[in-house]
This record gives structure tokens, sequence and C-alpha cells, in this order.
């Protein structure tokens, strides 16, 4: 075992700023904000089986879902942690129905900075102590500085998303984050209060055995999803491939970059354009894919590629290990043409 101590996240964010093309200290402050947060969100969702913050808060979000005590929590506690600290213009938050223009101190909204984000991705599962997570993605805002943010800073393509990441409250709690210059996971000490590099450089394998797929809603499928799951289930070669699906995004999506294996939230007959955000949730975690390696695409393009036309849009998502996607695009390719 090496005896090099290991390096803090703050540490990190010091050693690669040069890596990051607008390094700067507001930026910095950002990513800062972002751990503050999650330290919060970690202590309340593992004291949530003791304290009355879990279940329904009896309210819906903008998409028609009942929120859970927890998303509440967890949406106001990254608010304020971003907004007090003047480090963004604006904050768009799947839990809310417009973006939050943010005036930063004596000087307006001068900072270049906007940040969406899903609060607590996978919340129902807070009930059974099941990961959940949080996600985030970080734009530069298009507009002029100096002036209110406008919903034209929000909708943008991913690839012009200068960072993004997540953290996953689990058995250890980590944050997972891209700069553009690959992905690097910080374990949280509980004792210290600090982020470790505990996973340098993470990587999708090339192909797995895991596909992550809602199969009870098999039926509803399109016929080139229901041909791949068929492909994934065949004894040939090396398949058949395992099944695990847990509902949470962020630990789905860990898992298999960990792994390898492919994760598919597509189009079915309820949610004609599928049920996961392209700003809150694609985007980010296909930044996060294509920097490790991997693919993301909505069965036909490149999720990076597409133009956003409103704030909870929502697309199919295919993303994984390269060849398990690629071979799941085929199979919706075929299906199409048909």
């Amino acid at each position: 075992m090496s005896d090099q101590p290991l390096q803090t996240l703050g540490e990190f964010l010091i050693d690669k700023q040069d890596d990051f093309q607008y390094s700067t200290g507001e930026f910095s402050r950002l990513l800062s904000a972002i751990r503050l947060a999650s330290k919060v969100v970690n202590r309340e969702v593992n004291k949530a089986g003791i304290a009355d913050i879990i279940g329904k808060a009896g309210n819906e979000n903008v998409q028609g879902e009942e929120q859970q005590k927890l998303d509440v929590i967890a949406n106001e506690i990254f608010i304020t942690a971003l907004s007090q600290r003047e480090v963004v213009c604006g904050i768009a938050s799947e839990e809310n129905d417009d973006f939050i223009d943010i005036k930063c101190g004596e000087n307006g909204h001068l900072s270049k900075y906007v940040v969406l984000i899903d609060p607590l991705d996978g919340s129902s599962n807070i009930d059974v102590n099941v990961s959940v997570g949080t996600i985030f993605s970080i734009y530069r805002r298009v507009t002029e500085p100096g002036t209110p943010v406008q919903l034209e800073d929000f909708l943008q393509k991913g690839i012009n998303q200068i960072a993004a990441g997540y953290v996953i409250y689990g058995s250890s709690t980590m944050i997972v984050y891209t700069t553009g210059n690959g992905v690097n996971g910080f374990t949280l000490d509980p004792s210290l209060g600090t982020y470790y590099l505990s996973h340098p450089n993470m990587m999708f394998p090339k192909t797995g055995k895991i596909y992550s797929i809602n199969e009870g809603n098999y039926i509803k499928f399109p016929q080139g999803v229901k041909n791949y799951l068929k492909y994934c289930q065949m004894e040939e070669g090396d398949r058949p491939y395992t099944s695990r699906y847990i509902g949470s995004l962020v630990a789905d999506f860990h898992r298999n970059m960990l792994k390898g294996g492919i994760y598919i939230y597509p189009s079915y007959s309820q949610a004609p354009n599928g049920k996961l955000r392209l700003l809150y949730e694609c985007n980010p975690m296909a930044f996060l894919a294509e920097q490790a390696g991997a693919k993301a695409s909505d069965g036909f393009r490149r999720i990076l590629e597409i133009e956003p036309t409103e704030l909870h849009q929502r697309i199919p998502f295919f993303c994984g290990s390269v060849d398990m996607v690629e071979k799941a695009e085929e199979f919706m390719r075929i299906d199409s043409v048909k």
C-alpha cells in the first residue's frame, strides 16, 4: 500500500486548475458550494430513518410527480449554498417550474456560470434505504454578464457544458465529476468531513455484461428495445447478460461505469418522449460517460448534440459501454426502417 497521503478534493482542484480553460477562483468556489451542500444532504439522507423527512411532501413538481420530503430539503440546500456564495447568476432545478435569477452582491449579475441540478435523483428509494444521488451540470452563460440571466443561458447543447458530475449517497458518499479532462471520484471520510481522491481517471469498460432497464414496462417498449433485450438474454457467446436495475439513475450509472454495462430508459406508450430530463439528467451523465470512454444517445442521436427546446424536456436515454450502446442503436435503426 502506498505511503502517499490521500489527495483532498480541494487540493485536486488547485492542482488541476491549469487543465481547465475557465480556471477562476469563482469556479473553484462554485464547486466548493456543491461540495458543502452535498455534505449537508448526506447528513439528511443518513438520518432519514430516524427523522420525519421520509415519505411524500404533499406537493407535485413541474413534471406532475409527487415530491418526496427529501426532494424539497435537498433542493433548498443546494439553491441556498449556490446563491449565498455569489458564484452563479442562475439556477435551474428539476424541482422548480422556472429557472432562478440570482443577483450576486452589489455588482449584480456578474457571475459567468449557471447550474442545472437534479437535487435528489431516485428519491422514491429513500424509504427503503437504497442509494440516491445528486446530478449537476455547469455552463457559462451566453447572455451579457451584468444583466439578468435568461432562458437561453440554460437551453444550451450538452457539448457546451464546462463541468458536470454527481454525488452518490450510498454505502459511502462520493462526488464524481469532470471538467472535460477525464472523470475522477472522491469519497467522503465522514469522520473528517473531507472528500479524498479514491477513484482517479475513471473509465467505462468497452463492453460489459449488465443491462439496466425497467423490464416491467417491456410490453410498452419500442420494438427495437424489445429486440435488444431478447439479444441480451440469448445464450450465445458471452451472453446472456445480467439484468441489474436499481431505479436510481446515479446508482445504476455508477455501477455500470465500474463494472461495464448499459443503462436504458426508452420511450414507451405513456412517455412517448421518454421520462428522463435532457438538461438535468441526460446531458450531465452523457458528458461524464464520454469523458470516461463510453457513449450516450437517444437511440439514434448523440445526447450532447441535441438542441434543447424547453427547460424540462424529456428524451429517451441509452448510456454505457460503447459496444453495448452501439448494439442497442443497431436494433433501433433496424426497427426504424421497417
